[in-house]
């Protein structure tokens, strides 16, 4: 994969440096009118951003509801919100290899082999579930790192390492797992608790509004930060705003998921983990370097980000989410088997990535990819459940339409970009 695509995120030094020599531009992007320029200018740059999975998600709601009207049925939203966390949390970690410009072909086997040893430690040497998480995640932590220091260390290229990865984690998930073919876990406790926890409805209402009250507070002081050091900023009223806008799938969502049981554990786990990455990613220095390193490894470099270090550690992470995801998968099925982490799901967790919109050209993407890419896949796989006469084989060349409609999208975004960049339309 090329790692000489410019960086892109995020852009606020450049345009600041320009604000400060042309105040006409400041005072463009200050006023109340500045947003509908900048989405202009967005759309002709080809920085669509989530609008496109967005509404191919309203596209997919719309078409299975009118095949079936149970799919927008609360169980059934509820159901798929369960079914996509350990999926979307292993595409979590598939994004943070994406925006280096790298792949990881091992995340499945990785998941495997921790849902292993989670199995192993609690039930046939009797590890407090705790622990047995506790181990599990460790697992995947050094897997990741090993992966990491082979490939950014040593110079072999990723690819390969995950390749390799992929091929003897599950020799050795196999091996933990003899002679049994399968090990049930316990029906009640932490394991199950996590995709069997539902919330009252009071609680999803107070997550609701903690958020929102977060995303203002904080959006709120990083304009005025901006304002006062002369950068391009929103006008308060556009802030209120875009947090109107929201609250409004936040509260559809809750009021849906509360006509059922509540708010899932499992899904608010795997919303947990989006919403922190992407706090990493667009708040810390790391996640400048890691898009740094994913623009133009080189460049980066020489600008004196240990690579190196940076690389290692986004495989750790990346290792570990697949270790989470394992952990869900083995609380939703109450037993781990040979054939768990082996099946479809790497295939269906870098799909998800490209099509929540992270680009395979690294530098390019965030968190909530896995969210929505997420969430398309699993509406997919849900809508053709409830279809009688309907098998997989359906799925996988629909889920395949899909992914190549994103990735020739994600390409005419970046010649675009290219093209605009060069002074062309």
């Amino acid at each position: 994969m090329s790692r000489n695509t410019p960086v892109t995120d995020p852009p606020a030094s450049s345009e600041g440096t320009t604000a400060r020599r042309d105040p006409r531009l400041l005072e463009t992007a200050a006023s109340p009118g500045g947003w509908w320029r900048r989405a202009k200018r967005k759309v002709r740059n080809g920085e669509l951003g989530a609008v496109p999975v967005v509404i191919g998600l309203l596209l997919i709601a719309f078409v299975f509801q009118l095949l079936n009207d149970r799919f927008l049925s609360p169980q059934n939203l509820s159901n798929l919100t369960v079914q996509i966390a350990a999926i979307g949390l292993m595409t979590t970690g598939v994004i943070m290899v994406l925006l280096l410009g790298e792949i990881d072909l091992s995340i499945g086997s990785v998941a495997g082999l921790s849902a292993a040893v989670l199995a192993v430690t609690v039930m046939r040497h009797g590890w407090p579930e705790w622990a047995g998480i506790a181990a599990a995640l460790g697992t995947g932590l050094l897997v990741g790192l090993f992966h990491g220091f082979v490939f950014a260390r040593i110079g072999v290229p990723a690819f390969v390492v995950t390749l390799a990865g992929l091929l003897g984690w599950q020799g050795l998930h196999l091996w933990i797992m003899s002679p049994d073919g399968t090990i049930n876990t316990r029906s009640e406790g932490l394991i199950a608790a996590l995709t069997q926890t539902y919330f009252v409805p009071w609680i999803g209402w107070a997550l609701v509004l903690l958020v929102l009250a977060l995303h203002l507070a904080t959006t709120l002081a990083g304009e005025h930060k901006r304002h006062a050091a002369g950068l391009p900023h929103r006008p308060p009223a556009e802030t209120v705003l875009r947090t109107a806008l929201l609250a409004l799938p936040l509260a559809a969502g809750v009021w849906i998921l509360n006509q059922y049981n509540g708010l899932p554990l499992a899904f608010l786990v795997f919303v947990g983990a989006v919403v922190t990455l992407d706090l990493v990613l667009r708040k810390t220095r790391y996640g400048r370097m890691v898009y740094a390193v994913g623009g133009n490894a080189e460049a980066a470099r020489r600008a004196g980000i240990n690579t190196v270090l940076v690389r290692i550690s986004v495989f750790g992470i990346a290792s570990t989410l697949a270790a989470l995801g394992g952990i869900m998968l083995v609380s939703r099925n109450i037993a781990a088997s040979t054939t768990t982490g082996g099946g479809q799901e790497l295939m269906m967790a870098i799909a998800a990535a490209v099509i929540g919109g992270t680009s395979l050209f690294g530098g390019r993407g965030n968190a909530y990819s896995a969210l929505l890419g997420g969430l398309v896949l699993g509406a997919i796989t849900s809508g053709l459940l409830l279809l009688p006469n309907v098998d997989t084989s359906v799925r996988f060349m629909i889920t395949a339409a899909v992914l190549l409609v994103a990735v020739i999208m994600d390409a005419a975004s970046r010649r675009g970009r290219k093209t605009h960049a060069r002074g062309g339309g």
